[in-house]
Formats: structure tokens, sequence, C-alpha cells
């Protein structure tokens, strides 16, 4: 199946052969056309690649005007990929047709590595190993990400499966290039204050999938300034500002002159562009991605105060990060250039309120305490960073629904790309690795980056040695288990010993109780988690109690539970459930229930006739009942 949609996404392009004479292909009068007519018949977008390649093969005029770096081709590949013509310069010279080929055999490889996937990773997460076969990869990257990109906007409900691990591995490819882009940003002297760049890198690292560019927060910001030019011009038509030009660095020194840049910015991104800070809901990581805060028009401390630095740096404003407890500032200096100046000669800007303009006094009313004179300092790009990673490291640990700690694991990575010998963080991340790891459907290449963590941390601080060797037994304890698993479990329902279980992989359900919607992945014929987790469960209070069919289902909420029969009923109106897992174990949804994939199939071969069953007989009743 998986052969089959690779070959159908793909067409080949025919090898130019020996050129026939017009004459004797029909094509005399099609020739004698003047030679704009011509492209434009070849350019209109109803001929394949094929069609052109057998085309140019016919005569010498028609091979000239197909000719590799002609229009001709440039066309069928902007059609083809036209998310792809952005990495083009209109100047450069490009052979078309070869860069046709390369994208074309790009897009083999990446359907024949991701149809291979779900074979090789469904009983585990793919292991940080998993990955090596893209790697090793010939040709541009950007044509292996366009394909993935494809896949994933494939129309319907089909390919499920194709979609989960496409997704995983775009996201593994933008992730390691933000990463290495990120590391390089942090190499850069300490005087270098791109702190939007910076912020930029953290904005695409937790969300890889997005579109986020520097170039276009950029241009966001640039309109902004536009705006606050135009006011700017209502207050002082001679401002010098609005003679600065894009990109210019200049910077105003007259203290009248930068109160009106900031009385304009004021008006235009508070009063006008309605920026507030987001005081209803704080601890939402939205607030510190950047695209998020220009398309939301909201943020905490820290996001709002770097937008406001970076309009008022554009317009001539020195102004300062300040690293504030609990609430970070905006400093502007008050005092003549050159002289020794205190804390007391600098106004303190809060813009996530609004801009207002607080005394030393005023600073520390607004935290509710006294804090010395060096927390007033003016902190470098790489503090301004790790104050924004930090905020989402604590967020991060506050993360309940999602079982994957996606957040966490993003913003320790971020952390740790920053300060590598963090001990207490990197020991947090050995326990989450094996917090991943130790469950048995997880990845074994987990254990071993455990291993390696614990072993770097012995390294840097030996007073870590309790925790450290409490989670190396653990670890090689679970390797050891790992060993002893034995192959897949095939579940027949026809098996005695199932003759209880009343519902099948890939029906939509509900919970009598708490009223979600769930689809099942696996069942098992009674309860099989510990004695710990029946009884934390209250499972004994079940009029069945432990000794009933349990249910794998995932939830809509994006959590995965362990059901009671007795507590799940049949959706008779289902929908798809949206959660991040579901193409891992299906590969279609038909609006009824789900299809498994052939892995999942495996293990249950004989539970997709009783889903059709099932729903047969659901509806059947259904369609009695209003009649």
């Amino acid at each position: 199946m998986a052969a089959a949609a690779v070959d159908s996404a793909m067409e080949v392009v025919p090898a130019q052969a020996e050129e026939a004479a017009p004459e004797a292909t029909g094509l005399s009068c099609l020739v004698n056309l003047p030679g704009e007519v011509l492209e434009y018949i070849l350019c209109s977008g109803s001929l394949t690649a094929g069609d052109i390649g057998r085309v140019s093969s016919t005569c010498r005029r028609l091979r000239e005007l197909c000719q590799s770096s002609g229009k001709v081709w440039k066309e069928q590949f902007r059609v083809r990929w036209p998310s792809l013509m952005k990495h083009y310069s209109p100047t450069d010279y490009v052979n078309w047709l070869e860069e046709y080929k390369v994208r074309q055999k790009a897009g083999l490889e990446a359907r024949k590595i991701v149809a291979s996937f779900s074979k090789r990773f469904f009983s585990e997460h793919v292991p940080c190993n998993g990955f090596s076969d893209i790697e090793n990869l010939e040709g541009p990257e950007i044509f292996f990400e366009d394909e993935l990109v494809c896949i994933l906007n494939m129309e319907g409900r089909k390919a499920l499966t194709w979609k989960y691990y496409a997704k995983k591995i775009l996201y593994y490819l933008r992730q390691q290039k933000i990463l290495n882009n990120l590391k390089a940003f942090l190499q850069q002297p300490d005087d270098y204050e791109s702190y939007l760049e910076g912020a930029v890198y953290i904005d695409q690292y937790c969300n890889p999938l997005s579109d986020i560019s520097l170039k276009d927060i950029q241009a966001q910001i640039d309109s902004i300034v536009e705006l606050v030019c135009k006011t700017l011009r209502g207050i002082n038509s001679r401002h010098p500002s609005l003679a600065f030009k894009a990109g210019e660095s200049s910077m105003i020194m007259e203290i009248e002159l930068q109160s009106q840049v900031l009385d304009a910015m004021n008006y235009v991104l508070y009063d006008q562009l309605k920026f507030k800070g987001n005081r209803m809901d704080y601890y939402n990581a939205l607030n510190l991605y950047m695209h998020q805060v220009l398309i939301r028009r909201t943020g905490i401390p820290i996001s709002m105060s770097l937008l406001y630095l970076t309009v008022a740096r554009q317009l001539g404003v020195p102004l300062e990060p300040v690293n504030f407890p609990s609430h970070f500032l905006l400093r502007w200096c008050q005092g003549a250039e050159g002289a020794t100046l205190d804390i007391f000669d600098y106004i303190y800007i809060d813009a996530f309120g609004k801009g207002k303009q607080l005394t030393v006094k005023e600073c520390e009313y607004l935290i509710g305490q006294h804090v010395t004179a060096a927390l007033y300092g003016v902190v470098n790009v790489k503090k301004v960073l790790q104050r924004m990673v930090g905020n989402l490291l604590s967020l991060g640990k506050r993360e309940g629904i999602d079982q994957s700690y996606q957040l966490l694991r993003d913003s320790l990575d971020l952390y740790l790309a920053m300060y590598p010998d963090q001990v207490q963080l990197l020991l947090l991340q050995a326990r989450l690795y094996f917090h991943l790891g130790i469950w048995p459907e997880k990845s074994f290449c987990l254990v071993l980056k455990v291993l390696d963590i614990l072993q770097h941390i012995q390294t840097l601080d030996p007073g870590q040695h309790g925790a450290v060797g409490y989670l190396v037994q653990h670890t090689l304890e679970h390797i050891e288990r790992k060993k002893e698993e034995v192959g897949v479990e095939v579940k027949l329902r026809s098996h005695e010993k199932h003759r209880d279980v009343c519902y099948s992989i890939g029906l939509i359900m509900k919970h009598k109780r708490y009223g979600y919607n769930c689809v099942i992945y696996g069942w098992d014929p009674t309860c099989m988690m510990g004695h710990e987790w029946i009884r934390n469960m209250n499972v004994h209070s079940l009029p069945h109690g432990h000794h009933q069919p349990f249910y794998n289902v995932l939830v809509e909420d994006g959590s995965c539970r362990y059901a009671a029969q007795e507590n799940l009923e049949y959706n008779v109106e289902p929908q798809e459930i949206s959660h991040p897992d579901v193409g891992r174990y299906f590969s279609e949804f038909t609006g009824t229930h789900y299809i498994p994939n052939a892995e999942l199939e495996i293990r249950y071969p004989e539970d997709l006739e009783s889903v059709y069953e099932t729903v047969q007989n659901i509806y059947s009743a259904k369609k009695e009942n209003v009649e």
C-alpha cells in the first residue's frame, strides 16, 4: 500500500528521446507558431512534466523552447511546488529541469522513509537515533521538508499514520536547524544586541511547524514604526526620527525628543492598536511567542518589553532591558552623557502596564518589596533569553494534560543550549527522559540518553551522587526489562478468555460518568494495572471491579486513559477525536469509526470486522427507532 502511494504521488520525467521530424509527428502546424505563442501553450498548466519531456523530444525548435533553464521548466516547477519559489532569486541562473528531478527524487525518498516509520517505531516513541536515515539523505533539506509539508496538507481523513510520522520528522528537522542557529547566535559578542532575533529563535523552536521568520516579524514591527512616525509627525513635523531609514541604528540624545517618541509609541501601541498586558491568561505560553504577541496584541512583561524596546530603538530612543524581579522592565536614561549614573538617574518603563513611567520607589511598589540597586541594572541578550526560557520552563512543569511534556522538553533543550552545565536542569532532563522511557512502548534509546546525562552530571557535581545513583540503578533495571520483552502480543476476539470484551479498537465511545469522547486503541480482558493504581483509582468500587475488560482510549482533551468497560458506551453521534496520537494507531476516519493501521491490526486482527458489525447494528437500531 505504501509503495502504491509513493508511485501515485510522483510522476516520472521521461528521458529525452531522439528527436523526430515534425512532419512525422503531425506537429508541423504547431512548430510554425510564433515562439511566444508556443511558450504560452507549453506554460498553460495543462501539460505535465512527462508531457514536456516528450514534447521536447520531437524537434529542435521545441527542444530549444523546453531548455532546462528556460521558462517552461520553471513553470512546471512552480506549479508543482509553489512554496519553494521563495528560495530562488530572480537573478540567479537555475537549471529548472535538474531542480525538478532533484525535488522529485527527494519526494520519493521522503515518502519511503515516512512509510517505514510506523513499522519500525509503532511500539515505541521515535528514538533519538531514529532520524539518522533522514540526516544522511542527499540533496537539499528544503526539498525533503517540502514533501513532508505536502503530506501534512493531504486532504481528507485518510493517510493519518503518514501525517503522524511526517509531522514528527518535520518537527525534528526544523528544531535541529533552529537550535544550531541559536547556538551560533549565542556566540556573538556581548555588545550584539539583537533581542528580537533571539526571541524569534525561541518562538521558532517551540513552534517548528508554524511559518515564523524574523523577516516577517520585523515587517510587522516596521508597520508599527510607520504608524508611530505618522503620529510623531503630528507632534513634531521636524523630528529627526522621521528622517531615519530602515535598518539605521542612529540614536537621539535630547531627552525632549526621546519623550516625544515615547508619547507617540504609547498612543499607537496602547490606544490605536490596543496592545495590553495579558492579566486574564497570564500563564499561557503564547504570551512568550513574539509572533503570537503581534497577532493577539497581548503578552507578559518580558515579551511586551521586547516589542516596546525594538520599536523605540528603531526610532532612536536607547532604552535598555532590566531583569527586574517578578516584572521585566525597561530603563530610560535621564542623566547627562558620560556622567556617573546611579539607579535614580533612570526612568523605568512598564510596557506591560501601557508604557507607564516609574520611579525607583514606584518600581518597588509594583512588586511589593524592596530590592537592591543591582537588580536595576541592564542585562545582555543572553540573560534576557534565559529569563524567557525560564518562564517557559516554569510553564512546562505545570503541564497536566500533555503527557508528552513537549513544552518542558523544548524549554529544557533551549536552556541547556545556553547553559549546558546546569546540574539541576540536567537532573530534571534525566528524570524526564527516564519518565518517558520507563513504559514498554517508549524508546529504548531514551534510556541510553539518560545514562549519558547522568555521567555528565556526576562529572560536574560529585555531590549529586545519591540522585544520580538512584536514576542509574532504575535505568539499568529498565534495560534488563527491555531485554526480557517478548514479541508482539496478538489478541483474538474469538478466544474464550476474551468473550466478555464488548467493544473493538476504532470505535468512538463516550464515558458515562465524565462525559468525554474517546476512541479505543487497545483492550485487555481484565484490568492489567498494578494494585497501587487499582487502589488509587478506586476500581474496587465499580460493580464489576477489576474483573472486567479495560480499554486504552485516546481522549479528545489530548490525554490517554484506561477505562473500565462498564463506564463506556458507544457514541451514537461519532466525531473525529482531536488527539496528537490518533495517527499512530489509525490510518483513516470513516465518519463513524477509525480504521486501524497495519501495525495495530496485527495486534487485533479480528477487531475490524467486529467494528463493522457493531456500527451496522447500532445504525440499524437507530433507524428502526426513528421509523
